[in-house]
This record gives C-alpha cells, sequence and structure tokens, in this order.
C-alpha cells in the first residue's frame, strides 16, 4: 500500500486486477489514520491518495483527489460525517463511502445508507472487516453489519423492521462480541468459537474478557445467566 496523493485514475480492478483501489482517508484522530494504514500496507490493490482531518477537509480532498472510496469517520469535527458525506454525494456521486464509527444506531445506518454511504465498519472491529468491506464495496455490493450486502432494498426493509421495534440493551457489547455471548450460552469452548469465527483462541480469550468487564460478570456460567436474564440470546434460536 501507497501514501500519496495523486491524479484521478480509471476505474480500479478488484483482487486478481492490476489497478489498486484509490483511497480517501478522513478521520480525526491521527492514531485511528495510522492504524488504518497499518491495516492496509499488505494490500497491494490499495492506495491512501490523501487523508483529512475534519469534515471541511474531508469534503475538499474528496473532490479534489476522485478517489474510489472515501473512508470517512461518522463523528468529525467541523462537518459531522452525515453531513459531509452530504455534500460529497452532490458534488461526487461516484465516489463510494464506507463510514468508521465506533457505535451507531439503526436510525444512523439507514439514514446514512438513504444518503448513499456504502458500507459501515465499526472501529473496533476494523481489523477484521475493513479490508473485506473495500474490495465489497469497490466491486459494487454494500458492507452492512460486518458482511457483504448484495440487495440493498431488502436490508433497508430489515433494518426498517428492526428501527421500528425497540432495540434490547446490549451493555455496549460489539457485534463480535454479542456472537461469543451466543456460543457461550450453547455450551462452546473457545476452540470451538475459534473455529465457527476463524479467529485464534487468544482472541477468543481477549473476547471474553472484554464482555466479562462490560457484563460484570467473572465465569462463563454467570455470562450464560446474565445473557439469558437480559435477553441478549434469542431463547428460541
Amino acid at each position: 500500500m501507497k501514501t500519496k496523493q495523486t491524479s484521478p485514475t480509471t476505474s480500479p480492478l478488484r483482487r486478481g486486477g492490476a489497478s489498486a483501489i484509490r483511497i480517501v482517508l478522513a478521520d480525526d484522530h491521527p492514531v485511528v489514520r495510522i492504524g488504518v494504514r497499518n491495516m492496509l500496507a499488505g494490500e497491494e490493490q490499495v492506495e491512501v491518495v490523501g487523508e483529512a482531518g475534519d469534515g471541511d477537509e474531508a469534503i475538499t480532498q474528496t473532490l479534489e483527489l476522485l478517489p474510489d472510496i472515501l473512508l470517512l469517520d461518522l463523528a468529525m469535527p467541523r462537518l459531522p460525517g452525515l453531513e459531509a458525506m452530504r455534500s460529497i454525494m452532490s458534488g461526487s456521486p461516484s465516489v463510494k463511502i464506507i463510514l468508521l464509527t465506533s457505535q451507531i444506531s439503526t436510525q444512523q445506518i439507514i439514514e446514512a445508507l438513504q444518503i448513499g454511504a456504502r458500507g459501515i465498519v465499526l472501529k473496533d472491529a476494523l481489523a477484521d472487516h475493513l479490508t473485506e468491506a473495500i474490495f465489497s464495496v469497490a466491486s459494487g455490493d454494500y458492507w452492512i453489519g460486518g458482511k457483504r450486502v448484495v440487495n440493498l432494498v431488502g436490508a433497508l426493509h430489515d433494518l426498517m423492521q428492526k428501527a421500528a421495534t425497540p432495540e434490547r440493551k446490549t451493555y455496549g457489547l460489539t457485534p463480535r462480541e454479542m456472537e461469543v455471548v451466543g456460543c457461550i450460552v450453547e455450551g462452546c469452548s473457545n476452540r470451538d468459537i475459534a473455529k465457527q469465527f476463524t479467529l485464534s483462541e487468544e482472541t477468543v480469550k481477549r473476547h471474553l474478557s472484554n464482555i466479562f468487564d462490560k457484563t460484570g460478570v467473572s465465569t462463563r456460567l454467570e455470562l450464560a445467566m446474565f445473557a439469558i436474564a437480559h435477553h441478549l440470546v434469542d431463547p428460541s434460536a
């Protein structure tokens, strides 16, 4: 991966092709930008051509450089991510935007997709999802809820149904941590969980440590009981 400002090129090829996917990275935290660049460093088909530290700069960089994809922090200073996205979509609708965020409500996801976002990636899942999200979006699909989405209309329908009902309390657990909780309730071992989600057992242990901290429990049994009592899992599943 290279990091430099370049002029627009022709439409990129995906994995297996020769041309790089040109990216502008917009986040007000330098440490996040450094982390994302490092994550993408091993991807020969991804090139960061510009960076921005606030919403206004994100608009300027995107309209000037015309990247294939803009990675845009939802909570940007000076101009919030959704407002910046509106301006960008009106000035350069061909740019595909992936929102990066620490947290986002279902209603915000719906609004972002309606404005023109092509993907949403949670910051605590960047290592797991960012590269795949970039290639999915670059190839014309969407990235929502940690997976590739082809049918946007169907995805919006599901999101709107979810938004119409009260969201269950998640105690700050990420989608991946919620999946781990479900596995614990089913009696899975760390090895089982690692195999199911293609993770290392050390990563599973790290997820469990975070889950214990957030829920205030200290054992797997306590976690299973907590999850059932607080409806963190579907009892019919």
